[in-house]
């Protein structure tokens, strides 16, 4: 009887990893084939169309596709280090000092993460007029630095991890905050600092709602406007292979970063939590 589920356990697995990657797989298939192939309708076969499509892409002057990649990559990675760095030591903050009205500070934090991103969105967007920001990159990853659903994790995080003995012993030995801060506690915090950057890097890959709001120029526009741009193009202009060429392009820094981080988040699940 054990056998019969651990079998089924397994084909269960392997059917949900298959339809994982189906989607994967239909992307990288029609990469490499030609618009008018894929208007016939699904193939498994590759086509022979992806340098074509390749070379397409990189000649189309509309959708300078290169620049945006930069730009997406530039944007995701100050998202991710802004909001993991700021979100731990504003975590750290809350969690290792008592001060008066922490715990209003705390609930105050939790309450912002209830509230959806476009009911603030008029308010945001006249901010970062006043500011200067409009049309400018950094737009899109300054904000990220309040983050408090990172904040709220890197909490829960610091409660089963960080012992406050470390912290105390630090500082008899002469240690500042900062250096406590940059040299202990985001040691300790490796695994859970992995992965909200995978999570802040995926989401500020993938955001298309600010960006369509705040850029204008073609030369910041990121991957996700580029995509959209083509898709939105006119019939005589419209390419499915350029399409699918452009997401194909657009995963591999997913995938680059999340091999990077993965190690981290397989240790934070196999250490346990450090207890006093």
């Amino acid at each position: 009887m054990k056998t019969i589920i651990r079998y089924t356990v397994y084909l269960i697995l392997i059917a949900l990893v298959v339809f994982s990657l189906f989607p994967f797989f239909v992307l990288i298939i029609n990469a490499t084939r030609a618009h008018s192939e894929i208007q016939k309708g699904f193939s498994a076969l590759p086509g022979l169309s992806f340098v074509s499509n390749l070379r397409k892409l990189l000649a189309n002057d509309n959708v300078p596709i290169l620049r945006a990649l930069f730009n997406s990559v530039f944007v995701s990675t100050m998202c991710a280090v802004l909001t993991t760095y700021f979100s731990a030591m504003t975590a750290y903050g809350v969690y290792m000092y008592n001060f008066k009205g922490k715990n209003f500070a705390f609930k105050s934090i939790l309450m912002i993460m209830m509230i959806p991103t476009q009911c603030s969105t008029l308010g945001f967007l006249k901010l970062l007029n006043v500011f200067g920001l409009m049309d400018n990159l950094s737009a899109l990853y300054i904000p990220a630095i309040a983050a408090p659903v990172v904040f709220f994790y890197m909490y829960q995080a610091m409660q089963s991890t960080l012992p406050f003995s470390i912290v105390e012993a630090a500082r008899i030995d002469g240690c500042h905050e900062v250096g406590i801060f940059n040299r202990i506690v985001l040691h300790m915090m490796k695994p859970a600092i992995a992965v909200q950057a995978i999570f802040s890097f995926v989401g500020s890959w993938n955001n298309y709602f600010v960006p369509a709001l705040v850029i204008n120029s073609k030369e910041k526009k990121t991957i996700p406007i580029m995509i959209a741009q083509l898709r939105s193009a006119d019939y005589q202009k419209f390419d499915m292979g350029q399409v699918y060429m452009t997401i194909c392009i657009a995963i591999v820094p997913l995938m680059i970063v999340y091999l990077c981080l993965s190690r981290f988040i397989i240790k934070g699940v196999s250490l346990g939590a450090v207890k006093e």
